[in-house]
């Protein structure tokens, strides 16, 4: 295996609803140019349209990779040898821990519309984050994997 093939990798895209909603922004856009004419209404169609698409792609454009000594989590690159134990969190305990229970210091990517994740602790003594929340469709193979590369 090659030492930067990943372990584990995870796109967290945005759901379909939202592709529906910003195509709705481009019609509203274009509703808005109507009175001012026909093709200043198609450039608010296809420019809000546009618009409301690249916002709704760089949101689910996020990642989660666990590579060979390293996660990655969006812009966060974490050593797997600062990283304590991996718990999975189901819908509610999850929902929990994004709402009273979670602490402003610790890493959170969190999408609301993903219902699961993994919070992992951190062990480094010199790191004031206590933990990192990750929103994930499969918290089970995320937690395999860390624990998998904070083994070997």
């Amino acid at each position: 295996m090659q030492p930067n093939a990943p372990q584990y990798a995870e796109r967290l895209t945005a759901p379909r609803s939202w592709w529906f909603i910003s195509g709705l922004v481009g019609f509203a856009c274009a509703l808005m140019l109507l009175p001012v004419g026909t093709l200043p209404m198609l450039a608010g169609l296809v420019g809000g349209t546009a618009v409301s698409w690249v916002v709704v792609s760089s949101y689910g454009s996020v990642r989660i990779r666990v590579l060979a000594d390293t996660l990655v989590a969006g812009e966060a690159r974490i050593p797997v040898r600062a990283l304590g134990e991996a718990e999975v969190l189901d819908a509610e305990e999850a929902r929990a821990w994004r709402l009273h229970k979670a602490d402003p210091r610790a890493f959170m990517l969190l999408r609301a519309y993903i219902p699961t994740a993994v919070k992992v602790e951190i062990t480094d003594p010199a790191d004031p984050t206590p933990y990192v929340y990750l929103s994930t469709r499969d918290p089970e193979a995320l937690k395999t994997a860390l624990e998998a590369v904070r083994t070997a």
